[in-house]
């Protein structure tokens, strides 16, 4: 049997907060903290935060129970509530704390609980609290996982599109983003290795389509912002992320750098792959690596809304020193994208700069590290999503003897569902 993931939904009011000054005003919100066996808390919730008022009801949320209490239903919660600065220097108004188990009592006496604050009690012999909070309800229902999916026998297909416009430098320099060293990697070559290393062992072929943007084509010098790595129109695979490499330095030394840098010409072409395969047996993902400013960002913001009802994620590094505003935008963790009126369904794009995770003794392989957690992290939630929202379950686990490669992958998704972890909590 397919293994599913608890998942707690809960909502809270307050009543009569403490005043944060002579106007009445508090901007209230709440943060949960699950206890660890050596004494100390692990922020596992954080509310939105409601703008003047003593008796806020704040919106549901979910999280997984392996979040809130890690299995064990008695373990302590402690929620502080605070009043919300905007310079970031929320006044603490109290505390209280609570079990999983009581939590699941529902709407009750049991789960009114008096905000207190330790200094005031302290302080003022007729102190009573600081306000209650109240659990208006609660529910428990279970998900399915990642690895269900993953020992379902649902594929991860890894495309990759490199930058090759003039921003980059002469690969012919040293001061070029694309300088080949005999010594180490340069930056495309770091992001390619650290991720694909990883998201390989989804996918039980290895044959990964693999894109260039921004360049001069030999032999009539045409401008593509897709054209194959490995110079095959018919057949843009690479074996394996060793292949893609290969690909990669042929390109160098056969096209020319030129621009601009147009994002949806590649994300557009991997989409109409995704829309063939919409019944959860495959899940697309693109990593983009670029170094600077999208030319093209209508049309692009219009192709991730178009994607985002697909199965499909965008992973986009950025290398070198260029701002990335525009990367940040299409990221969609605090605003969704939205193009001609429409928003995205799903959040689909995970933007991170690269100067973010180098080492700074120079060590590559630490950097890659870095660089491969933080980008894999929301891959699993990404797919979960597109899941749900075409209520698509896993398909029976496949036997472990069945092939070699989906024991592979069966086996290494461990790591990416790993990485994940800490990250898939949602209001």
């Amino acid at each position: 049997m397919s293994r599913r993931c608890d998942i707690a939904t809960m909502q809270l009011c307050a009543n009569k907060l403490d005043k944060k000054d002579f106007f009445g005003k508090s901007d209230p919100f709440l943060v949960f903290y699950r206890s660890n066996e050596d004494g100390t808390f692990t922020i596992c919730h954080k509310t939105e935060v409601i703008k003047n008022n003593l008796n806020p009801v704040w919106q549901s949320f979910t999280l997984p129970v392996r979040a809130l209490c890690n299995g064990d239903y008695d373990r302590t919660v402690k929620v502080d509530v605070f009043d919300w600065d905007r310079d970031g220097s929320h006044d603490f108004i109290g505390e209280f704390t609570t079990s999983y188990r009581e939590l699941s009592r529902g709407q009750s006496q049991f789960n009114v609980y008096e905000v207190l604050n330790p200094k005031k009690k302290g302080k003022k012999k007729k102190y009573v609290n600081s306000g209650t909070v109240t659990l208006l309800s609660f529910k428990v229902e279970s998900e399915y996982t990642f690895v269900d999916f993953i020992r379902g026998g649902t594929q991860l297909n890894f495309t990759v599109a490199i930058d090759f416009t003039a921003s980059n430098g002469n690969p012919s320099q040293p001061t070029s983003l694309h300088y080949m060293s005999p010594y180490q990697m340069n930056a495309y070559a770091m992001a390619l290795k650290a991720v694909g290393d990883i998201i390989q062992d989804y996918d039980s072929d290895k044959l990964f389509p693999a894109y260039g943007f921004g360049a001069k084509l030999p032999p009539d010098g045409k401008i593509s912002h897709a054209f194959p790595l490995n110079s095959n129109m018919d057949d843009p695979n690479c074996v394996a992320i060793e292949g893609v490499l290969e690909a990669y330095f042929q390109s160098l030394r056969s096209v020319q750098l030129y621009g601009p840098t147009n994002f949806a010409p590649v994300i557009n072409q991997v989409a109409r792959c995704a829309a063939d395969m919409t019944d959860g047996s495959q899940y697309f993902v693109l990593l983009m690596i670029t170094d600077g400013v999208i030319s093209d960002m209508d049309q692009t913001k219009e192709a991730v809304v178009n994607a985002a009802g697909l199965p499909m994620s965008i992973i986009i590094v950025g290398v070198g020193p260029a701002e990335f505003d525009a990367m940040e935008e299409l990221d969609g963790d605090e605003v969704r994208v939205s193009s001609r009126g429409r928003s995205a369904e799903r959040d689909i794009v995970q933007f991170v700069p690269f100067r973010d995770y180098i080492d700074r003794s120079g060590n590559q392989v630490l950097s890659m590290a870095r660089l491969a957690k933080d980008v894999l992290a929301e891959i699993p939630d990404q797919l979960l999503s597109f899941m749900r929202s075409r209520a698509i379950e896993p398909r029976p686990a496949v036997p472990a003897s069945g092939s070699q490669s989906h024991s592979t992958a069966t086996t290494t998704s461990t790591s990416i569902s790993s990485i994940a972890k800490g990250r898939n909590t949602h209001a």
